[in-house]
């Protein structure tokens, strides 16, 4: 436990420091919202920011060779075996992982090995594979990153949909801000092209709302302390819903 603690706090540090050499773009100041309506007028506005792209490892690929598509397993310890190239994971800090997997829209777990098992109960399922780069935000060219669904026990498949789904890599559930830390929002659009195909995301902190086009972090800082409610939801560029599973995903973070 305290191992995972260091390795996140290892991760926010090394962000921090990286983040600070890079300009500042696509920002938008929040004039207003619920946990500001009663605050002091020279409190510093909320904003929403990005930073300017530095995207690494562009070649890294991540493959996927358990499950494959739809495949069944008993209820139990179910393998996943991942291969990954042109990337060195071996490389990094031992204890922290630049291998991270989604189940069903729930947080990331990290792995420190591309062999692992999972123990799951009878359900359909969706893994979403990713990697992530030194400062602990995910990879976002083609390759980086890979999905499957597969089935334990007697279930049946999701419904064909070929509708765009989201995976996020943080925020995570539950996390707790220190009052003057951004709030990094990074996410993954998988299943489409969000050029290509027409499609924005939504970011909403309690009142306060913020769209994007692209795949990029978005930071948000000067929130108050306070309980949100951070939800990332993926829609046409007209506003039109996805019906789609898994392109609405909430969490909640506390600032204190």
């Amino acid at each position: 436990m305290y191992k995972f603690l260091w390795s996140i706090l290892f991760l926010a540090l090394l962000w921090t420091s990286c983040s600070q050499d890079k300009k500042r773009i696509n920002e938008q100041v929040m004039e207003s919202g619920e946990n500001t309506s009663d605050s002091p007028v020279n409190l510093p506005k909320v904003a929403f920011y990005q930073l300017e792209d530095s995207s690494q490892y562009p070649d890294a690929i991540l493959e996927l060779y358990s499950p494959l598509g739809n495949q069944i397993f008993r209820p139990g310890k179910v393998p996943f075996e991942f291969n990954i190239k042109n990337f060195p994971i071996e490389n990094n800090t031992p204890g922290v992982p630049t291998l991270f997997t989604i189940i069903n829209g729930s947080d990331p777990i990290g792995q420190l090995s591309p062999i692992f098992q999972r123990e799951l109960t009878q359900g359909t399922y969706r893994v979403v594979g990713y990697l992530v780069d030194k400062e602990g935000i995910s990879l976002k060219n083609f390759g980086n990153y890979i999905d499957r669904d597969f089935m334990v026990g007697d279930s049946r498949p999701f419904p064909y949909s070929a509708e765009p789904f989201l995976a996020v890599n943080f925020p995570r559930n539950g996390n707790v801000l220190a009052v003057g830390e951004d709030m990094i929002v990074d996410f993954l659009v998988l299943g489409g092209d969000m050029d290509l195909d027409g499609l924005k995301v939504k970011i909403l902190v309690n009142d306060f709302e913020y769209e994007i086009d692209h795949m990029s972090p978005v930071r948000v800082e000067n929130l108050p302390p306070g309980a949100y409610q951070v939800k990332i939801q993926l829609l046409r560029k007209d506003g039109k819903e996805l019906e789609g599973p898994f392109s609405l995903v909430s969490k909640s973070v506390i600032v204190r």
